[in-house]
């Protein structure tokens, strides 16, 4: 079994009712077992067109039989299923999952590269992940996520929720 860590996101529609149900999903997935999850953040939207609403963030740890294509697959395969629609660079969106890291894995290609490539610069990605694995080395920057967090100069808005999911 290989662990890794999956970013949710999302800013429209129901964002709560739509982490739970991909998440009851991804539990179901043939080869993957969810072993952990964050608290749920609202965030700031960042970059992307002006006057987005509001997002809501969380990372959950899986431990994976699949590839980290597979894997990659899986996610794409559920924003598909809960109406992802890619209309614009950093466009809201009603789920959007991304693979940060899978193991201490190293890739680059046009479809995959690990740990995530921007990772390390983002407090609404950091924040979750140091929650499930603070200790984490980054195995590019050799420094833990909590190390990275505590480091980022990332003004953000990012504010934990008490809502379990």
């Amino acid at each position: 079994m290989h662990t890794a860590y999956l970013a949710f996101g999302a800013n429209l529609g129901d964002c709560f009712a739509t982490f739970r149900a991909a998440r009851a999903c991804l539990a179901k997935a043939e080869g993957v077992r969810v072993d952990g999850a964050s608290s749920l953040y609202r965030t700031e939207a960042v970059g992307g067109p002006p006057g987005q609403p509001p997002y809501l963030n969380a990372v959950l740890r899986v431990a994976t039989e699949l590839s980290p294509e597979k894997l990659l697959a899986l996610g794409l395969d559920l924003e598909a299923r809960f109406g992802r629609r890619r209309l614009e660079p950093w466009g809201p969106r009603t789920l959007d999952i991304d693979l940060l890291l899978y193991d201490d894995l190293l890739r680059a290609g046009p479809e995959l590269t690990l740990p995530h490539p921007r990772l390390y610069q983002r407090r609404f990605v950091l924040a979750p992940l140091a929650e499930l694995a603070a200790d984490l080395r980054h195995p590019l920057l050799d420094r833990t996520i909590g190390e990275l967090l505590a480091e980022l100069d990332d003004p953000a808005g990012v504010q934990p929720l008490p809502d379990p999911w």
